[in-house]
């Protein structure tokens, strides 16, 4: 039985191995950046409520989503999180794990702050053959990146953020079918915008807030020499809020919803030929093969389907958090994306206890149907929040 982190690695080896030519040449259209583990959502805490993460009070680990909400999270904090990637499938020898450091300090009265992080995904180990099934070699690929973040208060509700960010992917070296494949790095950004606000400026009343991100903006990843095999980072816009609809001292509800669209290009429809085999010429569509700028642009409306495959290309996630007395806390929540463009659908499910800024976190995600989402997903983030800042000025 083949091991289970050649699936994992697939998604991003068909970015440089040769068969992938063909293999984008399909009716589904389905988006594949590189550098995937970047849409990966680290934190335990919003995993539980279906990776709607915007509208979550303030933390350490916001600066995943909206790197803007740091000036809102209170003096300073330090969080550690860990995933065992599809654990019950995982052996001794075959690990695939996603790790994540994060800090963030708030200086000049709570109106600016920093932040950095750090995500490693390990894929365990990957063995390599050639189209005859030969084994090759067996390699054990990573990818990281580390970030930098800076957010700064507009007044007293607004807030705005820039990153910066290195990525490494390292997927494979050697020479594989006649295409000579090595590590790639890259540079992005994220820039970010953030709204906060209570119910008649008291900080005991209903809370609520949205956020806007464009993340992972910066250049292609060059897993080969040849030109025509570089990959998109994955670019995303995030739009999201939240709603505490209840916020006694023992009692608190918020509602929260995230949708977002990657801003990258869809791979076209191709022709055929009087064979009926798929030619590079298109038939539908735009060419993928863009500069930076100009894909972010086109993908609100470069797909062969046009405004409907435009649509199905949105991810929403939803998720309620119940918190007594800011000591306990229940979460749920749900994903969608549509099943051709990666089906990723599933429940979660999390937990969570704080005492005086310590906070231990948990989330369990539940696929649904066919979906292609890692089954028997666990997360743990163990966090520290100092001073947590809600003061409504």
């Amino acid at each position: 039985m083949q091991k289970i982190s050649t699936l994992c690695i697939g998604i991003f080896a068909c970015l440089v191995l040769p068969c992938v030519v063909q293999a984008q040449k399909n009716s589904q259209q389905t988006l594949n950046p590189g550098a995937a583990f970047l849409m990966v959502n680290p934190d335990a805490r919003s995993t539980g409520t279906g990776d709607a993460l915007t509208g979550l009070e303030s933390d350490v680990n916001s600066q995943f989503a909206n790197g803007a909400k740091l000036v809102f999270a209170g003096d300073m904090g330090i969080a550690a999180s860990y995933s065992p990637w599809m654990w019950d499938l995982n052996n001794s020898n075959q690990r695939v794990n996603l790790g994540h450091l994060a800090a963030f300090k708030s200086f000049n009265d709570h109106n600016e702050a920093i932040g950095v992080t750090m995500r490693y995904f390990s894929h365990g180990t990957v063995t390599f053959r050639d189209q005859n099934g030969t084994e090759m070699q067996q390699y054990r690929p990573k990818e990281y990146a580390i970030d930098a973040t800076y957010a700064r208060k507009l007044g007293n509700r607004y807030s705005i953020a820039i990153a910066l960010r290195y990525i490494r992917s390292d997927l494979g070296q050697g020479n594989y079918n006649s295409l000579s494949q090595h590590p790639a790095s890259a540079v992005a950004g994220d820039i970010s915008l953030y709204y906060e606000n209570y119910a008649k400026f008291d900080p005991a009343g209903n809370r609520f807030c949205w956020g806007i991100t464009f993340s992972n903006l910066g250049s292609k990843l060059k897993y080969t020499d040849d030109g025509n095999r570089h990959a998109f980072l994955p670019m995303n816009l995030r739009i999201g809020g939240g709603y505490t609809f209840v916020n006694t001292p023992e009692h608190q509800f918020t509602i929260l919803a995230d949708i977002q669209k990657l801003l990258i290009p869809t791979p076209p429809t191709y022709k055929t030929d009087s064979a009926g085999g798929l030619t590079d010429e298109i038939l539908k569509g735009r060419d993928p093969n863009r500069g930076i700028p100009e894909a972010l642009f086109t993908s609100f409306y470069d797909a062969p389907g046009g405004f409907a495959e435009e649509i199905r290309e949105i991810t929403a996630g939803g998720g309620l958090e119940y918190s007594y007395k800011h000591q306990l806390y229940i979460r749920t929540g749900y994903f969608y994306e549509s099943p051709t463009k990666g089906w990723r659908q599933h429940f979660s499910s999390g937990i969570g206890l704080q005492l005086q800024g310590l906070s231990v976190d948990m989330a369990y995600i539940i696929p649904t149907g066919n979906s292609l989402y890692p089954r028997r997903t666990l997360k743990f983030t163990l966090a520290y929040n100092f001073g947590r800042y809600n003061k409504a000025n």
